[in-house]
């Protein structure tokens, strides 16, 4: 009865595996390994802050051996991925066009990695100088969940403008389930980036950011409206914001049209969908907190916010 009832299950799951509906056509049946690109994103951090987030060399120094192990591994690494992801994009590519499309990328991605490194000194900078709780900058890199959702967005960009499949998405996605901070990689953010906590902090791919960019716990920078799905694939959906912008906690900036100005301020739960000028103070207007002791009608104190 048991080996009958076990049949009988496998049979239906095989079943199953064949509806396209639901799986992937047979020739997307290869594709990125989640383990391998998450190994990947902690072998760039390790580059990035040698002895932070390793046991190879003490905190902020390195070899130039451990050094160049280390780029040898992530070239490799990234490079068998890619060639993955691509066949994965496309069942007409020839296997040895996709190694060599692979090799070319990885390449490329490692010579950025000294200028990605810069940026996120940068980012550590603008996270220290930000927040009178951070002890040290060693303290924004090991522990800013920011600085890890950062961290991750830029590598994962540079991958994403180089028109690599899957694999972008693949390391954001990590970061946001390890981080409570979802940002596209396909965004574009400019140099001393800082989420301030973090949480609920959504920033959609089409956005852009500028230089010395500060965002707080819960803030939505997305699109106005995603009823017509596929259709607006390609099409700027979400805000832009100028140099020195602070959104507050709570805050939704939306649309594809919306600008707001260098230097304004947006406050918190403010809820924007139209263009703001430059140096502007965004907030909302009427309400009240009132406090009243239990049973008596009348407040012991108010205030508007």
């Amino acid at each position: 009865m048991v080996a009958h009832s076990l049949e009988r299950r496998i049979n239906a799951i095989m079943n199953g595996y064949g509806d396209e509906a639901a799986f992937f056509e047979r020739h997307k049946s290869i594709f990125p390994r989640r383990s391998a690109i998450y190994r990947l994103v902690e072998e760039i951090r390790a580059l990035m802050f040698p002895g932070y987030f390793d046991d190879d060399s003490p905190a902020g120094e390195s070899s130039s051996t451990l050094v160049g192990e280390r780029l040898m591994r992530i070239e490799r690494i990234l490079g068998e991925q890619v060639r993955r992801a691509l066949l994965y994009a496309d069942h007409n590519l020839a296997e040895e066009e996709a190694c060599e499309r692979a090799a070319v990328i990885a390449e490329e991605f490692c010579d950025e990695l000294p200028r990605l490194q810069q940026l996120l000194l940068k980012d550590a900078e603008a996270a220290f100088e930000g927040d009178p709780a951070a002890q040290s900058r060693e303290e924004v890199i090991l522990c800013y969940p920011g600085m890890h959702a950062i961290l991750v967005h830029r590598i994962a960009h540079e991958l994403y403008v180089r028109n690599v499949p899957l694999i972008p998405r693949l390391m954001s996605e990590q970061a946001h389930s390890a981080t409570g901070i979802d940002i596209h990689p396909g965004a574009t953010i400019g140099e001393y980036f800082f989420i301030d906590h973090g949480t609920g902090v959504v920033i959609g791919e089409t956005t852009e950011i500028g230089t010395h960019g500060k965002i707080y716990q819960g803030v939505t920078l997305g699109a106005a409206s995603t009823r017509k799905g596929q259709a607006l694939s390609g099409v700027k959906r979400h805000p832009t914001l100028g140099d020195y912008v602070t959104v507050y906690s709570n805050a939704s900036v939306l649309g594809g049209d919306t600008v707001i100005g260098s230097g304004s301020v947006i406050g918190g739960s403010a809820f924007v969908v139209e263009s703001v000028p430059e140096n502007a103070r965004v907030g909302v207007k009427d309400q009240e907190v009132v406090v009243r002791r239990v049973g008596e009608p009348e407040p012991v104190w108010c205030y508007e916010i």
